[in-house]
């Protein structure tokens, strides 16, 4: 397991320093001059001449790099423009919106999908597995934009029971205020999880220990929870962290549908006023994030399923 582990931790350090490249040429390959384009077509050459100096930019390209992989490992990610405010300290105030959204939307669809998958997978081929199947794929069709506004138009203006925009802090005020926009991404990311469970718990409950769990006389609870599921669950979990990219860019989407104040709505108001630090950085930390979690999806893999910890031993 430990050699596996040391391998996915070579290759997420690789990918890593693959983003930090493509962030850093980012700002180099647009058309024109970056500083130029950032201060407008009024800026005079002074000016011009001090932001290439604050970005680096009169540097070679091997030492403007350099330069970068050390503001990362710092985090030191320097002033926005646009705000007027120190990056690390402006992304820090919108993650909490954001963090909350996409784990209360993670949630959502897993207390829905995963009693679904299991009851799809008991009932294979009837009339109620086609049912889940339809109404799951149905969802995950809708595009998120019309799925967003038609929830919010059902439960915030029709039986008002939730604000359409906003965001609060707290248990309550996030249950308040993030409901709809998780339940947008939860439906959204709901055929995954149930379609992925229920083929691997079909395929684990037609195995030989299964049926010999059931020869003993074990019900169908005690042989789906204690039996199938660690097993199925497995490729549940990569599926997941593997979509873990679509669903960052689902939530820029539903955090500008809800006016919601997390990472998601400033990367759209950085790239609206080409505040391209800024926009480097969101975009660095977007792409480390689901590095890191599927690295940790990697970690729980091995840790699930015995295989890998004997493939690490040989």
């Amino acid at each position: 397991m430990l050699v596996y582990l040391v391998k996915r931790l070579i290759i997420s350090i690789v990918v890593l320093l693959g983003i930090a490249l493509g962030t850093f040429l980012m700002i180099h390959l647009i058309p024109g001059d970056p500083a130029k384009i950032q201060l407008g077509v009024h800026a005079t050459p002074e000016a011009v001449e001090q932001l290439h100096h604050k970005w680096g930019l009169d540097r070679s390209w091997p030492e403007q790099f350099w330069l970068y992989l050390g503001n990362i490992v710092t985090l030191n990610f320097g002033e926005s423009t646009a705000f007027s405010s120190n990056i690390a300290e402006l992304i820090g105030n919108r993650v909490g919106p954001s963090a909350a959204i996409l784990i209360y939307g993670i949630l959502i669809a897993l207390i829905i999908g995963v009693p679904l998958a299991i009851i799809a997978a008991l009932r294979q081929g009837g009339v109620v597995d086609n049912a889940i199947r339809v109404v799951t794929t149905f969802t995950f069709a809708m595009p998120p934009f019309w799925l967003g506004l038609m929830l919010a138009l059902l439960l915030g203006f029709e039986l008002k029971w939730f604000p359409v925009s906003g965001y609060e802090g707290g248990i309550g005020g996030i249950l308040r205020t993030c409901t709809v926009p998780a339940l947008t991404i939860g439906l959204g990311l709901l055929v995954v999880i149930v379609r992925n469970l229920r083929a691997s718990l079909v395929t684990v409950l037609n195995s030989e220990y299964i049926e010999a769990a059931r020869a003993r006389g074990y019900g169908e609870f005690r042989v789906v929870g204690r039996h199938a599921m660690k097993n199925s669950v497995v490729g549940t979990i990569t599926i997941l962290a593997s979509l873990f990219g679509f669903l960052v860019g689902l939530l820029v989407l539903v955090e500008n549908v809800f006016q919601i104040p997390g990472a998601g709505t400033l990367l759209v108001q950085a790239v609206s006023k080409r505040d391209y630090q800024l926009v480097q950085t969101l975009v660095f930390l977007s792409g480390a994030v689901v590095v890191i979690i599927g690295f940790l999806a990697d970690i729980a893999y091995a840790w699930l399923d015995p295989r890998i910890r004997l493939a690490g031993r040989s």
